[in-house]
């Protein structure tokens, strides 16, 4: 029993929010303000953003290690009890036993360090290279994404447009057939025409309410489609504000085209960014074969401190200024395999760099070539839309 009136519950919640859903009005929208909502709301131009940053904070952190480092410590250690160091007696001299060093039991160390590298065989400065490079080279990738998602909001747009559009004309169409039926059946009911006749008008009336259904999915789903690239709920119905108007411009010769996007996309620039990142990540690798120096100096506040002697319960300060200097003699080959690593990965992202530059070329002269196709077929759709206008008014008139 409380099963069937859960179940009964959800059906009755489940058909109210789809009347509510289904009442809302649509909301009207143009193409710009769909692309504005788009920028704001898109999850993936999001996540691309948040990689800029990441980016940017990683180039932060490797400019830094650059920088002298201070670092402060502190412990505090409990000895298992030792007797105290004693010598003696060496009568008559020392007639008794002399006490060198107490024994301490509580150990305390606070210790200030500063380390500054000297030379690391040029690997701090080629990683910060190396992240700068690949914090603007993701400023890039995300004007890239930032445009591409500007042109798919607008071509789901002018696509939930076209379905818009087409939906009507077969509206249209459903009328008209409609009411050829209704004029069909009549001249039959009086004798004029056969009964196959009226037949064929149904199948063409049915075949033209199967499109008609076609249709308006096709409109649904070109507004799921926007809402999605654009972050509205799925189901929100939209209104299409804007309407095409055909302007003719001239875009200029090809090849102007192709040298202009060639010195402005953003993904080439990215991926050029990547050479020189890839370029220093071999410098990286070839830090191996220098030395590492490093300047270090200390400052010790220690109860008791062991550089004093005899030793003292008691706090005192020291200092020290150490350089030191490590070399790899033999390490089996990792430095030269890193190498060859990093030569590599150089010659892949060339390899990308010219793959993308050819790519560019072939997406403009492709966008090109069918930019002038399109112009030729609305000049003979206008043609063709002036043919069929006076062919109305000839039919109009007898």
């Amino acid at each position: 029993m409380k099963s069937i009136f859960l179940n009964g519950f959800r059906l009755f919640a489940f058909l109210f929010l789809s009347l509510f859903v289904y009442a809302q009005d649509p909301l009207p929208l143009t193409v710009q303000e769909a692309v504005r909502i788009g920028l704001e709301r898109n999850k993936s131009l999001h996540a691309s953003l948040m990689k800029v940053k990441n980016a940017d904070a990683k180039a932060s952190e490797t400019n830094v290690m650059r920088l002298p480092s201070v670092k402060f410590g502190g412990s505090y250690a409990r000895l298992s009890e030792v007797p105290p160091f004693e010598i003696g007696p060496f009568p008559p001299v020392v007639p008794q036993r002399v006490l060198v060093s107490p024994a301490v039991f509580d150990n305390y160390n606070l210790r200030l360090t500063l380390q500054q590298p000297v030379f690391t065989g040029f690997r701090l400065s080629k990683t910060a290279e190396a992240a700068g490079y690949a914090a603007e080279a993701s400023t890039g990738d995300f004007r890239k994404d930032r445009l591409e998602l500007t042109y798919g909001i607008q071509s789901a747009y002018w696509g939930l447009y076209r379905a818009v559009e087409f939906s009507r004309v077969i509206d249209e169409n459903v009328a008209q057939m409609e009411a050829h039926v209704k004029d069909i059946q009549n001249f039959f009911d009086q004798g004029i025409v056969t009964k196959n006749e009226v037949l064929k008008i149904e199948v063409q009336l049915s075949s033209v309410r199967l499109l008609q259904i076609e249709a308006r999915n096709s409109v649904r789903l070109a507004t799921i489609g926007l809402n999605s690239l654009i972050g509205l709920p799925l189901e929100t119905d939209i209104e299409v504000r804007s309407g095409l108007q055909f302007e003719e411009k001239n875009p200029g010769e090809l090849k102007d085209l192709i040298n202009r996007a060639l010195e402005i996309r953003p993904d080439l620039k990215a991926m050029a960014l990547r050479v020189k990142g890839s370029e220093a990540g071999l410098g990286i690798a070839r830090s191996g074969w220098f030395p590492q120096i490093f300047l270090q100096a200390d400052y010790v506040y220690a109860r008791p401190n062991s550089r004093i002697f005899p030793l003292q319960d008691r706090f005192k300060d020291t200092w020290d200024v150490s350089l030191s200097a490590s070399f790899d003699i033999w390490n089996w080959g990792a430095t030269l395999h890193q190498t060859d690593q990093a030569e590599a990965r150089l010659s892949e992202v060339r390899d990308g760099l010219a793959q993308l530059t050819d790519g560019i070329v072939l997406e403009v002269t492709r966008a090109f070539l069918a930019k002038e196709q399109a112009i030729e077929k609305i000049m003979v759709t206008e043609k063709s839309v002036a043919q069929a206008e006076e062919n109305y008014r000839i039919t109009n008139q007898k």
